[in-house]
């Protein structure tokens, strides 16, 4: 398929080259996604100021965006080679925390799932030129997958928002899919 070159501003998005199908698929699986979450649940946006709803559904957008963008080899492999960006995009991380601010809802699990998913993509990314990097971000997501879904309370749609966040940070970002990192001179684990 045609690829495009990117923009350098949108390098941490999509990659220094994406196939147009690619790029659709991200937004479409981003934005018929966040769609079909608002139109199931409107309650989300209840009482709330048109601002914060909009912001809210445009950081649900990033995550489910994401979740597909970082599972591309043009954007894990841009930040195969860029090890100080993938630490800062692992850090800067807090969308769910805010998504749960912006919506007044589930702001303590939010920091906990946040809180887990950051140390998970830290230790799985700290493993990226092992073999063993894949086992543990999928034992990690396992984890999350499993757990999450047991918080009572939670509402459906922070249980869906939260698990694609699991998903997009945890296993789609910190996980060098396509090996295009320099391979550790250490002992593999």
């Amino acid at each position: 398929m045609r690829q495009l070159r990117i923009p350098s501003f949108l390098h941490d998005v999509f990659g220094e080259k994406q196939s147009v199908g690619s790029i659709l698929a991200i937004l479409l699986f981003g934005g018929m996604l966040a769609a079909a979450l608002y139109y199931r649940f409107p309650e989300l946006a209840n009482d709330l100021p048109v601002w914060r709803s909009v912001l809210a559904l445009l950081l649900i957008f990033d995550v489910f965006a994401g979740v597909i963008a970082n599972f591309t080899a043009s954007t894990s492999n841009f930040y195969a080679v860029r090890k100080k960006n993938r630490i800062v995009f692992i850090a800067i991380h807090v969308h769910i925390v805010l998504i749960a601010v912006l919506l007044n809802t589930n702001i303590g699990y939010s920091v906990g799932i946040w809180a887990y998913t950051i140390i998970g993509a830290f230790i799985v990314n700290s493993l990226i030129g092992k073999h063993v990097q894949l086992f543990v971000a999928g034992l990690l997501l396992s984890v999350g997958l499993g757990v999450v879904p047991m918080l009572p309370g939670i509402t459906p749609y922070m249980l869906t928002i939260s698990l694609l966040f699991l998903m997009k940070v945890l296993f789609s970002f910190a996980v060098d899919h396509y090996g295009n990192t320099k391979h550790s001179t250490k002992k593999e684990v």
